[in-house]
């Protein structure tokens, strides 16, 4: 079902995570659009002043922060400028601005897996929802996508990877299967690509940190460095297009200027090519079935080197499988991947682990956590499992410490 964006009012948006990249990078395309779309809530964790400067300037109705505390000092720096935003705390809070009737569209940007209680509410009350939280997905799979089904929301994915394989696919849903014989995911293979993984124990934090292309968070660019990011790709994509594991394939390319591929039963390749800027696949969210302007540079064709492809190397990026064990796995197991990686590069940006450590640490968890049988069927559950694989992961983390 086509849902067009744009009517006789603005749409309000609501924001969830908005001091992080994807969020800074909403509101640059929402700036353009001044006359379309309308910031009706944002929402941060614990980035005061950033937040505080975002409802200077765009003075919404809702501020969102998770801790009570925090928000108090949001509170009085609001109050202190004379804005009529209310301040809100606490995790139902999050979910209440998320699912609010007022709200059109939301942006689900929080990382980790306090975004998919708000993610999920905003599926079931059938919003227009901006998908860039990967533990929506990645934790919540089957029941998320039951969720968008049963709510009639229109799911849109930000991911640029995502969004590449969406535009390369008819409206309508309901074709693709007879459309796809596999998806191709493009991966820049990170900083490391060229490096000798004999050396992978001396890789410092901030060298995992500089990506050759994208700018991006600390977590997500050690993700990149690792290609757990591109696991986590998998793993959405299995249920953004309801496709099997095996039909899902991954290729370094290290210019990322093709995104994904779609590669139709006849044989065709349909790319979806652009500059390695975000604000293209915000900006088709916001915006589909139509085209807003993005901010992004045009791609000059004229001034590209050579497009190149390389397989992807096991030892090189060995969490990579991992998407595949996970899928074909227990129920649960992806939600253990999720949070265990999560733990391991927190100790690695922490420094408290090597970077050759990280996939021994998900690898272990993966081995000593015990999923029962039914916590995949409610939030509950999947977020008393992510607590056990965190709790299993730190223990393994203790282990290791340098």
């Amino acid at each position: 079902m086509l849902d067009t964006p744009f009517s006789s009012r603005r749409q309000r948006v609501c924001i969830l995570g908005a001091t992080g990249s994807i969020g800074t990078n909403t509101l640059d395309v929402l700036s353009r659009h001044p006359e379309q779309f309308e910031v009706w809530a944002l929402t941060g964790a614990s980035r005061v002043d950033e937040l505080m400067a975002q409802c200077r300037q765009w003075q919404p109705r809702y501020a969102v922060m998770p801790d009570e505390t925090v928000a108090q000092r949001l509170r009085a720096l609001i109050a202190d400028a004379g804005l009529r935003t209310e301040v809100l705390s606490g995790a139902q809070a999050l979910i209440d601005v998320a699912s609010h009737p007022e709200v059109d569209v939301v942006m689900g940007a929080i990382v980790g897996a306090a975004g998919l209680p708000p993610c999920l509410a905003a599926a079931r009350a059938g919003k227009r929802l901006l998908l860039a939280n990967k533990e929506a997905l990645v934790v919540g799979g089957a029941l998320f996508m039951r969720a968008v089904e049963e709510g009639g929301a229109t799911l849109l994915p930000i991911d640029s990877e995502h969004s590449a394989i969406f535009q390369c696919l008819p409206e309508d849903p309901a074709a693709w299967a007879a459309r796809i014989d596999h998806i191709v995911l493009t991966a820049s293979g990170g900083p490391f690509r060229q490096r000798d993984p004999a050396t992978f124990g001396d890789i410092t934090p901030e060298q995992a940190c500089a990506h050759p292309n994208w700018v991006m968070g600390r977590k997500i660019s050690v993700d990149s460095a690792t290609m757990m990011n591109k696991a986590l790709e998998v793993i959405e994509a299995r249920w953004l297009f309801n496709l099997q594991p095996d039909q899902i394939r991954v290729v370094l390319h290290p210019q990322s200027i093709i995104h994904s591929m779609v590669v139709c039963r006849d044989r065709s390749v349909l790319a979806q090519l652009g500059t390695p800027d975000m604000r293209v696949p915000i900006a088709y969210g916001l915006s589909w079935p139509q085209r807003i302007e993005s901010g992004a540079d045009l791609l000059d064709f004229t001034r590209l080197n050579a497009l190149t492809f390389e397989e992807a190397d096991a030892q090189r990026y060995p969490g990579l499988q991992l998407a595949w064990e996970t899928l074909k796995g227990e129920a649960g197991s992806t939600c253990v991947l999720n949070a265990a990686n999560e733990i391991a590069v927190e100790a690695f940006l922490a420094r408290r682990i090597r970077f050759d450590q990280i996939h021994r640490v998900v690898v272990q968890s993966l081995s000593d956590c015990r999923i029962e049988h039914s916590a995949t069927e409610t939030v509950e559950g999947l977020l008393d499992l992510d607590g056990q694989a965190r709790r299993v992961a730190s223990s393994v983390v203790a282990g290791l410490a340098v």
